[in-house]
């Protein structure tokens, strides 16, 4: 071997031997059919370690987990999938598809079920949680434990910002439609949705709700937005149900919320110890969506809560992988 052939390979060798340290884990994008809808979705980890469901909320995507999935792809299988209205996912005409939170939860269970996710801890945010909630009242034995972050189960965490929409619900009238059309269904809306509550506005990269209103914009995805708003009264009225199921089942949760959040106040993750005496709750200094500013609190606060719930790759495993 000549001694440039020979630094080459030591190079390499250094390079695979460094990569695992210092690398990042990789995440992929893929798409499956489930009840008839093109899910897409992020995944990343280790498909024999312990798997992490990430559920997103209005207005996003999995695309809000960028910075989480490979902040916990070392020690989870990890999977974010985005709901049906939104992200990537694709829905064909003739499927003549319901938009309502039960028949998101139908899609995610079936998505559940394609990839074989016989067990998961779900981590709820927004319209996550109701949908993540049915997923647990139906199969409780599949969740191993639960991450809120902002995710609400209580009347009492539902702050003023759901004003316009709680009057929609009450009477579903073209100008009260027309109301949340052109006040929160906007580019504006949308922004201030990440923005308001953090203490610095011009942290929060603008690519996030840039790409959520670009895709909010679709042809016919406006009016599936507001039939969700106004479905969003059937998650209101399932409070009880899904307090029941935390009665009795006891899931193992930690409710890592935005305190600053104009729609879902800090009282509702509070609530959550009414039925899980047991329940962690860990507020930060910030809005709705605390991930575009406290990802890496979040992350760490989720490691240490589910290895404390028995929820990591043994250690010797990890340091096999290293």
């Amino acid at each position: 071997m000549s001694q440039a052939n020979a630094a080459k390979t030591k190079r390499e060798v250094a390079s695979r031997v460094a990569e695992p340290q210092f690398g990042v884990p990789f995440a992929s994008i893929q798409k499956v059919e489930a009840d008839g809808v093109q899910v897409f979705y992020r995944a990343a980890g280790d498909p024999n370690a312990p798997v992490v469901l990430l559920l997103h909320g209005f207005p996003s995507s999995s695309f809000m987990f960028r910075e989480l999935i490979p902040r916990l792809a070392d020690h989870y299988r990890v999977i974010a999938p985005d709901l049906p209205g939104f992200g990537f996912t694709e829905i064909p005409a003739e499927r003549k598809y319901v938009y309502s939170f039960d028949g998101l939860a139908l899609t995610i269970e079936a998505f559940t079920r394609a990839l074989r996710l016989n067990q998961y801890a779900i981590y709820v945010f927004d319209y996550g949680a109701p949908t993540g909630f049915r997923l647990a009242m139906a199969h409780p034995e599949r969740v191993t434990a639960i991450i809120s972050q902002n995710g609400n189960a209580y009347e009492e965490g539902l702050g003023d910002a759901w004003g316009p929409i709680r009057k929609y619900w009450a009477s579903p009238t073209a100008e009260n439609r027309d109301v949340i059309r052109k006040n929160v269904l906007t580019l504006e809306g949308t922004r201030w949705q990440y923005t308001h509550g953090v203490a610095d506005p011009e942290t929060v990269p603008p690519e996030s709700y840039t790409l959520d209103w670009a895709l909010l914009q679709r042809p016919g995805n406006i009016e599936i937005q507001l039939d969700l708003f106004l479905d969003y009264a059937s998650n209101v009225k399932l409070y009880p149900k899904f307090q029941e199921y935390f009665r009795k089942a006891k899931p193992p949760l930690l409710a890592v919320w935005g305190k600053n959040d104009p729609f879902f106040i800090p009282a509702g993750a509070e609530a959550f110890r009414k039925d899980i005496p047991g329940a962690k709750v860990q507020f930060l200094d910030t809005g709705h969506f605390a991930l575009e500013t406290h990802f890496v609190e979040i992350a760490s606060v989720m490691k240490t809560f589910l290895a404390a719930n028995g929820l990591a790759r043994p250690a010797t495993e990890s340091a096999a992988k290293r």
